[in-house]
C-alpha cells in the first residue's frame, strides 16, 4: 500500500504517479563517471522541480542513467523526457567538453529513444534498490 509520503494532492486531485526512466549514452559509449553522475543529478533534480515534478531516485553506469520520478498527472511524461534529456546534454556537453568527444558522438549525448515503464504495480522499494544497485564508476 502507498504511504502519504507517495501522494500529491493537488486542488481537484490526488495522484501517485511514478514514473521509472533510463535514458541510454549515443552509440552506448561509456563516458560517464562519478563527477559526471553527480552533475547529472544535480540538473536532473532541478529539471524535475520545474515541472513540479520529484526526482526520487538517480543513479547511472558509464553508459546510461537510471530516474525514479514522482510526478503530478498535468505533466507528459514525453515532456519531461524531452527537456531532461535536453537540458542535461546541453549542460553535461559544455561543463565536460574534454570527456564527450564530439566526433565519436556527432554531437549528441543521449541515444534518440528511451525506456519508460509505469511503477504503479511494482512496489517503489524494489524499483528503488535496483536503481541504487547499479554498479556506478569510481
Amino acid at each position: 500500500m502507498a504511504t502519504n509520503d507517495d501522494f500529491r494532492r493537488g486542488r481537484h486531485v490526488v495522484s501517485a504517479m511514478h514514473v521509472h526512466l533510463v535514458f541510454v549514452t549515443k552509440y552506448r559509449r561509456g563516458v560517464f563517471n562519478d563527477e559526471m553522475l553527480t552533475r547529472l543529478e544535480e540538473i536532473m533534480r532541478k529539471v524535475c522541480e520545474d515541472f513540479e515534478s520529484e526526482l526520487k531516485e538517480f543513479n547511472g553506469e558509464r553508459d546510461h542513467v537510471h530516474l525514479l520520478v514522482h510526478f503530478p498527472p498535468k505533466v507528459a511524461v514525453s515532456k519531461l523526457v524531452n527537456s531532461l534529456k535536453g537540458v542535461s546534454a546541453r549542460l553535461i556537453r559544455q561543463e565536460f567538453t574534454g570527456r564527450i568527444n564530439r566526433a565519436i558522438m556527432h554531437g549528441h549525448l543521449w541515444s534518440p529513444s528511451y525506456f519508460a515503464a509505469s511503477c504503479g504495480g511494482a512496489p517503489l522499494a524494489i524499483i528503488r534498490q535496483y536503481i541504487e544497485q547499479q554498479k556506478r564508476p569510481l
